[in-house]
């Protein structure tokens, strides 16, 4: 709906309201006659003795005089009604977000409530750089392979739309920095705006490796070490009462993944939920964050990404990077040993330069074969490797021991956990 058509709305409503209150004061001045009398008629309260006139934050007269309107010279006259006006230009104006992690810009077109704005094709200008266009109409537009230095980004025309008058200036940085993102909950999507069955495809590395010396049930805790369980919304709701009655001391909660295929960023639908309760419930948490990144930049989108959504809640383990393949086809599944290994690094230095405490998890032929582990010691290791006893012989802190447990509280297989940290 276009300005005009609003405003026609607005005017035509407003008739209507007028027409009422004529009616009303008209059955007010006209009282029917009985027997032959005519009716007495109330003594009129002075307007002024009938009520309290009061005024809102923006100068307009709250009572309940349905025909005070009338001694408004300019209700009927749009050109003089500029408090109308100025809230239908408030709803029409856009905004430019735009941030830079690496030789880069990242430009999103928001609202006056700070929401992108999909479904329009915008088009963006560059300085010299020349024009980009929102081809997936999503209100997000990347642009890569830039220089540092400034740059002055400008909105074009949109029909319907108030752009920015002014370019909005930008310093584009040579260099990753490992700080959390402002505006990362901007990019942040929920599984009902992806085709979550084709994104969310992670596959369990350490499958391939199991035996059948693999332990299925809760290790008993010991004085240097903790059991715990992972989870995700595969495990469903859980009744996080009764795993802590089954003696599962910690849980590492999934909080979210990028789309194997698209690259979006992902919140798990049960992690709000899971992590409320597992912490009403006297289960210890930390989270998880299942990885396809490419690079060091979109590393640095997932950390803050997790950032954002624990910012409310206090952890008791690490945030962990959770880097393994997804079928065969993912996005980030022929990464080389380098350049994964720069994601996990990138990942766990945004989150630590966060105030946060950073992990890894991998199986144990990753370990070996996929990532340069001896880079990543400084962080917290979690394996994964299904027997009764690890053959890994690198430093880790924490064992996953296998995939297929059972505990009270929760339907079907879980993951289990030893921790070596003392908590």
């Amino acid at each position: 709906m276009d300005s005009r058509l609003k405003r026609h709305c607005i005017l035509a409503s407003m008739g209507v309201i007028l027409l009422v209150a004529l009616l009303v004061l008209y059955a007010n001045q006209e009282q029917p006659r009985q027997g032959g009398q005519t009716a007495v008629q109330p003594t009129a309260t002075p307007r002024a003795q009938a009520q309290e006139i009061t005024y809102d934050e923006y100068g307009q007269r709250i009572g309940n005089d349905l025909s005070a309107f009338l001694q408004d010279a300019t209700f009927f006259d749009p050109e003089e009604n500029t408090w109308l006006e100025q809230k239908l230009e408030e709803q029409n104006r856009l905004s430019l977000v735009v941030t830079s992690v690496e030789r880069d810009l990242r430009v999103q077109v928001v609202n006056y409530e700070g929401e992108p704005v999909t479904g329009r094709s915008f088009i963006v200008e560059l300085g010299d750089q020349g024009e980009y266009k929102d081809l997936d109409q999503d209100g997000v537009l990347y642009i890569g392979g830039l220089n540092s230095g400034e740059y002055y980004v400008s909105l074009q025309e949109v029909e319907g739309y108030k752009v920015p008058v002014n370019p909005t200036k930008v310093q584009v940085k040579d260099k990753v920095e490992y700080v959390f993102i402002d505006d990362i909950s901007l990019l942040i999507k929920t599984e009902e705006e992806i085709d979550a069955e084709a994104e969310d495809t992670g596959v369990q590395n350490a499958e391939e490796d199991s035996d059948k010396t693999e332990i299925k049930r809760l290790q008993t805790p010991t004085s240097n070490t903790t059991v715990g369980i992972d989870v995700s919304k595969w495990n469903r709701e859980i009744d996080w009462e009764k795993v802590k009655a089954a003696g599962v001391d910690f849980a590492i909660i999934r909080a979210g993944y990028r789309g194997s295929s698209m690259g979006s960023l992902v919140v798990d639908p049960y992690f709000e939920a899971n992590i409320k309760a597992a912490t009403m419930a006297g289960v210890k948490v930390g989270v998880y964050f299942f990885t396809q990144a490419i690079n060091e930049v979109e590393a640095v989108e997932e950390a803050s990404m997790v950032l954002e959504l624990v910012r409310e809640y206090s952890l008791d383990y690490p945030i962990f990077i959770d880097t393994e393949g997804a079928g065969g086809n993912g996005r980030a599944d022929m990464l080389s040993v380098e350049e994964r290994t720069l994601v996990c690094d990138a990942f766990c230095r945004t989150v630590e330069n966060a105030g946060g405490e950073a992990g890894v998890y991998a199986s144990r032929n990753w370990y070996y074969n996929r990532i340069d582990a001896s880079k990543l010691e400084n962080y917290c290791i979690w394996l994964a490797e299904y027997r009764s006893a690890p053959l890994y012989d690198g430093y880790y802190n924490m064992w996953q021991y296998t995939s297929k447990g059972t505990v009270d509280g929760i339907e079907g297989n879980v993951d289990m956990n030893i921790s070596y940290m003392g908590r």
